[in-house]
């Protein structure tokens, strides 16, 4: 889907970049073009400067999503999820991020989030990047409590995981 999207956008590499930040920032478009998080709008000079082009592609991107019927579809209904992993360490959290081979594979959040369980770890907050949105898909797993290196272990073992950071 994501390819179809910035498909619509091919040789504007501008646009592009604008479909991209409304995408990771969970941005909409609304009836009327501007871009917005929940109720709050968001100036186009911010949106352009965040994806580094000029107001007037800003405006341009919105038009043509919003004279997409699939496109506009798409952005009128995205919103944006809170997440803790920029809180963890003013909330003394634990943030452990697992990088996967095959990040389509099934299994993967059940697996790890089932070896947290049997270590009678909580989850705060269990985030995931889209592999069709990311170019290196990553697990996010936000704990009260800091996890025990036999645990760390098991969870890298899996012949899925790529790589464990906390």
């Amino acid at each position: 889907m994501f390819d179809e999207i910035m498909g619509k956008f091919e040789g504007s590499p501008g646009q592009q970049a604008v479909v991209r930040l409304l995408l990771a920032r969970g941005f909409s478009v609304n009836e009327e073009g501007r871009v917005v998080s929940g109720g709050i709008e968001i100036p186009d000079t911010g949106i352009a400067r965040e994806a580094g082009v000029d107001r007037r592609v800003v405006d341009a991107t919105t038009t043509a999503i919003r004279e997409d019927e699939e496109l506009r579809r798409i952005f009128a209904n995205i919103t944006s999820v809170p997440s803790l992993m920029d809180l963890a360490p003013v909330l003394d959290l634990t943030v452990l991020t697992v990088e996967v081979g095959d990040p389509d594979a099934s299994g993967i959040v059940a697996d790890i989030t089932g070896l947290l369980a049997d270590a009678d770890l909580s989850l705060r907050q269990v985030l995931s990047d889209d592999p069709e949105f990311a170019d290196e898909p990553k697990l996010y797993l936000i704990t009260d409590e800091p996890l025990p290196g036999d645990l760390l272990v098991s969870i890298r073992e899996l012949p899925y995981v790529r790589s464990v950071e906390f």
